[in-house]
């Protein structure tokens, strides 16, 4: 395990951490009766600003202008040809509705266990053999509120990206890094997402502390993310960096220092 004054998680353990989420049925009964259709479902805590919020970023993400969550807190595709977006996103989309999984978005904002998102496993209150398999993704809203930095490093990294992060972990079985400098097989897949918006490309999965700012004596602990893309007028890769205070967002348990592998 690495020390606290180098490096530190970003997000929290994926999803094999022995956390379950129990699923009440009486809220899902349609996902429950029917087996091999896939579904992406907020719960009714998630507000409507929170639903339109993520709406609005994947439409950005995947160029399907027409996507949405419906009446039922649903994810919703559009039908309609893509205006830009990345195709990797969408594939990443269509396959998981395609699939005989459920996600359940749940609003997990200002939850000391969750730095950005997580995913975790599901189990339905009756356990029935035919319930669909089901995870859910708990999403810190708040966090996001809390970013600052390059304004590309902030298009590619908001709740839009987070949330197809964990959705990566799930449908195609994907890790993240283990060692300091590398983004991870997981990110890797984002970042051919990135590529596709003309967004800059993630480089860690783990943080920094902003110089300094692990020595302070303020109680503020300021870290960063760095961001890289390619600058083809000046032929050089150009750097973004993303800054938050890891006292607000978390993530410096020093349990939670190393991603966790499955």
């Amino acid at each position: 395990m690495r020390p606290i004054n180098q490096r530190v998680i970003v997000f929290g353990a994926i999803r094999f951490t022995g956390l379950l989420v129990i699923l009440l049925l009486c809220c899902f009964p349609h996902w429950a009766r029917q087996r091999h259709q896939g579904a992406i479902v907020c719960r009714e805590e998630v507000s409507a600003v929170r639903r339109d919020e993520l709406a609005h970023k994947l439409q950005a993400i995947t160029g399907w202008r027409d996507l949405n969550f419906d009446s039922s807190g649903t994810l919703r595709l559009a039908g309609d040809s893509p205006d830009g977006g990345s195709s990797s996103a969408r594939n990443l989309l269509a396959k998981t509705l395609a699939g005989d999984t459920v996600l359940i978005l749940e609003d997990a904002s200002n939850r000391t266990d969750v730095v950005f998102a997580r995913v975790v496993p599901g189990r339905w209150k009756n356990n029935l053999t035919e319930n669909p398999t089901a995870f859910v993704v708990l999403i810190d809203f708040a966090d996001f509120d809390r970013l600052m930095g390059d304004q590309p490093a902030l298009e590619a990294f908001n709740v839009g990206w987070s949330v197809l992060h964990e959705i990566d972990h799930v449908v195609n079985d994907s890790v993240d890094s283990d060692g300091v400098g590398q983004a991870g097989e997981c990110e890797d897949h984002i970042n051919q997402m990135r590529r596709e918006c003309h967004l800059p490309a993630r480089l860690d999965y783990f943080f920094s502390f902003f110089p300094n700012s692990d020595q302070s004596d303020f109680r503020t602990r300021l870290v960063r993310l760095a961001f890289e893309q390619e600058d083809p007028s000046a032929r050089k890769q150009r750097r973004f960096w993303l800054i938050w205070d890891a006292t607000q967002v978390g993530g410096l348990d020093s349990s939670r220092q190393v991603a966790a592998v499955r």
